[in-house]
């Protein structure tokens, strides 16, 4: 397998992670997020997620605080559409993506795997590709009922120490979420076990992504 190294000879490293709800950028790439700001920590990272009732909204503050650096957690965003109802305000949500596409020209883009089944995901999915169409985009998995996990193509290997801070991140500030019953550090670390091993990682564990299209 080949490594990828990002660089920047001159400019900062400029990342926008992009969630349907309050927690979706925590679980599908966080721990990379962590990496990243390790490896580039004068990176910039626009996060924006597009729902969010008072109570998550005030979880997603928390966490982003806990993943990002200050600076970079003031400028978290979050809209108040609907939660399942994504595809009713297509067009509101399309108009956000126009506004955010004239305030960032992103290095690297995280957002959700295209072929999820949950409606607002592959919303937000549809969204991305449709408003950024020359840019490096990594689309992250969401475990969940439906079962819809693909064949994940890019693999972020991970320190231990890292899938710790992330899932203690996750679980110590979306306590609202703590009575479903798929919202467990096993099955967080399972996910992260299962991507470990397909890519033969040292550590065990792995996030896995989606890439569509990358020029080389």
């Amino acid at each position: 397998m080949l490594p990828l190294h990002f660089t920047k000879k001159h400019d900062a490293l400029k990342i926008l992670c992009l969630g349907a709800h309050c927690d979706d950028i925590e679980i599908g790439c966080g721990g990379t997020i962590l990496k990243l700001r390790e490896e580039f920590p004068d990176a910039t990272i626009q996060w924006i997620v597009f729902s969010g009732t008072a109570i998550r909204s005030q979880e997603f503050r928390a966490s982003a605080e806990c993943f990002l650096d200050p600076e970079n957690a003031s400028k978290c965003r979050n809209y108040d559409f609907r939660d399942g109802f994504f595809p009713s305000s297509w067009k509101e949500i399309k108009e956000c993506f126009e506004q955010i596409k004239h305030e960032v020209d992103p290095d690297v883009i995280f957002t959700h795997y295209r072929e999820d089944l949950h409606q607002d995901h592959r919303i937000i999915s549809e969204l991305t590709w449709n408003t950024f169409r020359n840019h490096l985009v990594f689309e992250y998995e969401i475990p969940k009922f439906d079962g819809d996990l693909g064949k994940p193509n890019f693999y972020s290997v991970l320190s231990e120490a890292t899938c710790t801070r992330k899932l203690d991140h996750i679980l110590e500030n979306y306590a609202s979420q703590s009575n479903k019953s798929w919202f467990t550090r096993d099955l967080f670390m399972a996910i992260l076990r299962l991507r470990g091993m397909e890519v033969n990682s040292p550590s065990k564990l792995s996030e896995a992504f989606h890439v569509r299209k990358m020029v080389v």
